[in-house]
């Protein structure tokens, strides 16, 4: 077990994301229009209604924000209310300068949501137009102004980079510091946009202080998948006094199927690609005094040369200085998969490491080789159960189980991409 601290591997994680380069889901230039539960203009109604809806003068529906509100979040989302009923065919967003704001409506019509963070201390006027459940035009129109930009902001993290290639464990991982309060969280969930390609269900999960939250499908995801994330947090508010800092976005691939899984009693690795046995081989788990962790885990890092070191640990049998060769995290408490030379000799009938998985130095180089961030491996029958939020822990938990780390009701079988 090596002593390397979440907190190290955060830092680590914030200055890349940092660096993402944020973009939108649409080209700001363009008009944004999206019709939602209605016929497209010019279908499905008789020319009579057509002329009718031309000639007379589209009535009024409530836009929100309301016209002049002041010190809007840059977060903020357009919805209308129809008098009497209806919907909402179209929203148009401008700044003052008549610069458009590209955006999308939510798939349950509930509001219009800009495809980047809004400006601060910038004036915007929306237009919203829509039909009455008698067929009558609607419109309505709001201008309003965000806010300056806030002192008090959360910080966080999202590691998913754009144009990488994970294994198929790999979740949709956020992490916030401090933690979203819980009264937050649903509002929070509602703001964290993932699309897949293939289509695939999903749900989100939140460990217990609210500081990361997974997302996942019931299953490993589909070789070659594309996973398409914005976790849309810029400037919105928290009920602590805090704000979203940044938006994040990322757009990554998932690979082959690449899964290990480890049995304690056997003391074996067995290696399965696309489904199919590649290699088994031997390992040595934890000893009894600090045992691995049983459960479904993923590769977290990888370093083909670090150094563990543990000299500050409270008891001295287990204060070592070591170099390693081959390192794959898989928990922030410092275990690993990793190459150990010195216990070849017991590989694969005892166990005497700190808590890694020890394997051969051939073994370790070839499955260095092999791996990519996100590929699972799930160890049954040792002494400990992996903690929750140590490592990334969303496989860990039946899918049953998962959903009940959400914020938002989940439907059977999993929630599709709100937008």
């Amino acid at each position: 077990m090596g002593r390397f601290t979440r907190a190290g591997a955060m830092v680590g994680a914030l200055a890349l994301v940092t660096s993402l380069a944020l973009t939108g889901c649409g080209d700001d230039q363009k008009k944004a229009a999206e019709f939602v539960g209605a016929a497209a203009p010019g279908t499905g109604a008789p020319a009579a209604s057509q002329e009718a809806e031309t000639s007379a003068p589209a009535q009024s529906l409530t836009v929100s924000p309301a016209d002049g509100a002041k010190n809007k979040p840059v977060s903020t989302e357009i919805s209308a209310k129809l008098p009497g009923g209806g919907t909402v065919s179209s929203v148009t967003l401008a700044s003052a300068d008549g610069k458009q704001v590209a955006g999308r409506m939510r798939l349950d019509g509930s509001s219009w949501v800009p495809s980047a963070p809004l400006k601060y201390g910038t004036e915007y006027t929306a237009t919203v137009t829509g039909t009455g459940t008698g067929g009558e035009p609607r419109q309505g129109t709001s201008t309003f102004t965000t806010m300056t930009k806030p002192k008090s902001m959360i910080s966080s993290g999202l590691y998913l980079f754009d144009d990488k290639t994970y294994g198929v464990g790999m979740p949709v991982v956020v992490e916030f510091h401090p933690g979203i309060p819980k009264k937050d969280r649903a509002a929070v969930q509602k703001r964290m946009f993932v699309k897949t390609d293939p289509p695939q269900p999903g749900a989100w999960h939140w460990v217990y202080n609210g500081t990361q939250a997974y997302y996942r499908a019931p299953e490993y995801w589909k070789p070659g998948t594309t996973l398409d994330v914005r976790i849309a947090l810029a400037g919105m508010p928290l009920s602590n006094g805090r704000y979203g800092n940044v938006d994040r976005t990322a757009t990554a691939k998932i690979g082959r199927s690449f899964v290990m899984k480890v049995d304690n009693n056997t003391k074996k690795m067995t290696v399965y690609q696309d489904g199919e046995v590649v290699r088994t081989l031997p390992v040595s788990l934890g000893k009894k005094s600090t045992p691995s962790s049983s459960g479904t885990l993923v590769v977290m890092e990888k370093k083909e040369k670090t150094v563990f070191d543990t000299m500050d640990d409270p008891d001295p049998d287990n204060r070592y200085r070591t170099d390693i060769d081959f390192a794959q995290r898989l928990t922030w408490g410092g275990e690993y998969i990793h190459a150990a030379p010195w216990s070849e000799g017991v590989q694969g009938r005892q166990n005497v490491s700190h808590g890694c998985v020890n394997v051969s130095m051939a073994m370790g180089r070839w499955l260095f080789e092999q791996t990519k961030i996100g590929d699972p491996i799930t160890i049954k029958g040792t002494e400990r159960r992996v903690a929750p939020g140590n490592g990334w822990t969303a496989w860990s938990l039946s899918w049953s189980e998962f959903v009940k780390g959400s914020a938002l009701p989940v439907p059977d079988g999993g929630s599709g991409p709100l937008l």
